[in-house]
């Protein structure tokens, strides 16, 4: 155990973070499934937190293993997953399981489990652009050379994901513009781009209305047209229940499992699960998650800060934008700042795959931290033998290994 905490390295306040969403999950998953896990596993009501504890496990042993591997390791897989993304995609728009009207899940055989392939593409997009960010800073002013290969995979891996699930589309398309600002692309270059990408939903929304394409079109519009009509009788019932769940939070809350909305609250495990942790642990523990996402995202920007190398330091940031995006933005949907949409909390809403590569992210991003943790420790050991010698205090490694020995 001493040697696994010993090989621990990164970034000690992420790890941190990592630890306190972990066991935000645990307790608010555990409340939110009793009813559920009472209904359908004939009374076990811990099915789902043990469910959940198993994959938070497995989501800690992928962080470990995954910044015990260089970070320049994915530079080399970037362009393999941004290749298989795609017909993953491809597939599950053509084959893949329909649950809540939508096609973002396929299912593994033999095994029988389902995952989204957009976490897949997520991940290897970001690894994809970091890595070209990287080689192209010489040519980054030219649209052809530098702009173009850059942002037309985005584009594909966006276009495809949209059909089924366009909010993940936009906070995708979204994070990459941030990562390509960051990464010194011309504003102008991305101006256009976003109006470039406004006009093409809209054109695909209108060519998916006339030819009968399968998209979700009547559900972003009803979402969208209830959030601007503040009608309480048009209000969706997911909204009411989320409202009625924060209103009786208070500041501190009701206290760890006592929450009465998760009985009512359509997916108060995922979706909506930040609504639940408001009812029961009030704007004091609502707040605290939201520190907690804050922190991991300043803690990135100073491993991007540090890292002397490009692709780590965008990929660093690149990630923690995602994961943060992805945070404000389920949160801001829990609160009615935002319409309905599908994103869930980073680590802490029930899931599968969304757990296990979201860690991976995490694990990629301490790998990067472990790499600049171990250059400053070779730097500083540098300096403290210079300044020795310097003083004349120095006299080799034999002679230091003899000190120690007596």
């Amino acid at each position: 155990m001493s040697d696994f905490l010993y090989r621990t390295k990164g970034d000690k306040v992420i790890w941190t973070i990592v630890i306190f969403l972990s066991v935000v999950s645990l307790l608010a998953v555990y409340s939110a499934t009793g009813s559920l896990a009472y209904r359908e596993r004939g009374g076990h009501t811990e099915y789902y937190l043990l469910k959940q504890l198993m994959v938070l496990v497995l989501g800690l042993l992928i962080i470990y293993f995954a910044h015990r591997v260089n970070y320049t390791i994915y530079s080399r897989v970037a362009q393999i997953g941004f290749l298989i993304s795609i017909p993953l995609l491809v597939y599950t728009l053509a084959f893949g399981s329909h649950i809540n009207e939508a096609s973002r899940w396929i299912r593994l055989p033999i095994i029988n489990l389902t995952f989204q392939t957009s976490d897949v593409a997520k991940l290897a997009i970001f690894m994809y652009v970091s890595r070209q960010l990287s080689k192209k800073q010489h040519v980054i002013n030219d649209l052809k050379k530098g702009f173009l290969p850059i942002i037309i995979p985005v584009g594909v891996i966006c276009v495809l994901i949209m059909p089924a699930n366009m909010s993940t589309a936009l906070l995708l398309g979204a994070s990459c513009m941030i990562l390509c600002f960051i990464g010194r692309v011309p504003v102008k270059f991305l101006v256009s781009m976003v109006v470039l990408s406004l006009a093409t939903i809209l054109l695909i929304i209108m060519l998916a209305q006339i030819f009968g394409f399968k998209m979700r079109t009547e559900t972003w519009g009803k979402r969208i047209e209830h959030f601007f009509n503040k009608d309480d009788a048009e209000t969706p019932y997911q909204v009411q229940q989320a409202n009625i769940a924060i209103a009786g939070g208070g500041l501190l809350g009701k206290g760890p499992g006592n929450s009465t909305q998760r009985n009512f609250l359509p997916h108060a495990y995922s979706d909506y699960i930040f609504a639940t942790i408001i009812e029961e642990y009030g704007i004091f523990g609502a707040f605290l998650i939201l520190t907690a996402y804050m922190i991991l995202l300043l803690r990135c920007i100073r491993i991007y800060r540090k890292c002397p190398y490009a692709f780590g330091a965008f990929l660093a940031v690149g990630l923690s934008v995602t994961l943060v995006i992805q945070a404000l933005t389920n949160m801001a949907v829990n609160v009615g700042v935002f319409p309905v949409t599908g994103v869930t909390l980073p680590m802490v809403s029930m899931g599968g795959s969304s757990v296990i590569f979201t860690s991976l992210a995490i694990g990629i991003i301490l790998s990067v931290a472990r790499n600049v943790e171990e250059m400053e420790g070779k730097q500083a050991e540098k300096e403290r033998i210079a300044k020795a010698m310097a003083a004349g205090e120095y006299y080799g490694d034999e002679e230091e290994e003899e000190e120690e020995e007596e």
